[in-house]
């Protein structure tokens, strides 16, 4: 399945309320965790019936519900009722290609992004979309997959009782952003190791192996970039968006994210332009090479040249070839052929032609 955006023929001319899921299923079935905090306790259980998350709402604590998978549309449709979320933020929901947007609704606010990962292996990235709902008290991330990125985030709560414990679901919706955008950080930082080392190879030995692995990187990063600048956009307006939910004192945390994201976008500009670098220089090696090469056979070839005309001379098929009845006739000819080739030799290397 393609990675950029690529809208479906039966997605044309559909509502916008429209509850359909219009993604690739990346899991067998919905999964529901919780964790229900405050500055004493925290508590880690997993949901089996949607209406339980009821009990979760409209509580002086904290709670965090995760919920991997958006394939069955009924649940997404149970949750959305339970939380008050409108039928066009679950339709954004269940559409993993969204573009990343932040949009406010009566009771909440809505945001969405991408979640990357590099595979070392085949020098891709993966992509996943990431939803967020914040109300009051509670926190309601969307995923496709079950995966660890948000682990950091859990050992946190674990652990500490201060700052991610009392400073509100805004507060813990900015860790979980955070988290993505270290992640979009740490890829390009693996990418650009890789990408310094190749001008090292490239120079000692270029092959064509190194030409693929440019390509392979460059296409990387453009689709890295291509997901780096809504998210940057959508990150600049959560920071301007004026919610109750999202308190004066946890600002300046949005606008860290501001900063991070644009070093991000930094890292990958400058990136894409040392690949593009490196791709001159390999083209400059190789034609240097080829021209190295060229110029060595056109050498010998001219060496030759006389050396050639010599003996096709005595080659000829006359009876009154005075030189063919000399004693020394052939040691002669020898030696005038070595002589000539050492004084061209010399002549070319006079001329610093090799």
């Amino acid at each position: 399945m393609s990675r950029y955006t690529r809208k479906k023929k039966e997605d044309i001319g559909l509502s916008p309320y429209a509850l359909i899921f219009r993604g690739q299923k990346k899991a067998e079935r919905i999964t529901i965790t919780a964790m229900d905090f405050d500055q004493e306790e925290v508590r880690e259980f997993g949901i089996e019936r949607t209406e339980k998350i009821s009990t979760l709402l409209g509580k002086t604590n904290l709670s965090w519900l995760n919920i991997d998978g958006l394939h069955d549309e009924k649940r997404i449709e149970e949750i959305g009722a339970l939380v008050g979320v409108p039928f066009h933020i679950l339709s954004d929901i269940l559409n993993p290609s969204l573009r990343p947007k932040v949009q406010e609704f009566d009771n909440g606010v809505f945001i969405t992004l991408k979640m990357l990962q590099f595979k070392d292996e085949s020098r891709t990235i993966s992509i996943e979309n990431l939803s967020l709902i914040l109300t009051q008290g509670c926190l309601i991330s969307f995923q496709e997959q079950k995966g660890d990125v948000f682990n950091p985030v859990r050992e946190r709560i674990r652990k500490h009782k201060n700052k991610i414990r009392t400073s509100g679901v805004d507060y813990l919706a900015f860790a979980l952003i955070d988290v993505v955008v270290d992640n979009y950080i740490y890829i390009i930082g693996l990418m650009g190791e890789k990408i310094e080392n190749l001008e090292d190879r490239m120079t000692d030995e270029p092959r064509k192996e190194l030409l693929d692995e440019i390509n392979d990187y460059k296409k990387e990063l453009n689709f890295l970039r291509k997901n780096i600048k809504p998210a940057r956009e959508m990150i600049l307006s959560l920071v301007k968006l004026e919610s109750e939910l999202l308190h004066d004192e946890n600002r300046f945390h949005f606008k860290e994210l501001q900063d991070n994201i644009t070093e991000a976008g930094e890292l990958s500009d400058s990136y894409r332009e040392i690949l593009y670098d490196q791709l001159n220089i390999y083209h400059t090696v190789m034609s240097t090479r080829l021209n190295d090469i060229m110029r060595t056979l056109t050498i010998f070839s001219v060496m030759f040249i006389p050396l050639t005309f010599i003996v096709g001379v005595y080659g000829t098929n006359f009876d009154y070839v005075p030189e063919l009845h000399w004693h020394n006739g052939y040691f002669i000819m020898w030696v005038v052929m070595v002589v000539v080739a050492f004084l061209m030799f010399l002549l070319f290397r006079k001329k610093k032609w090799f």
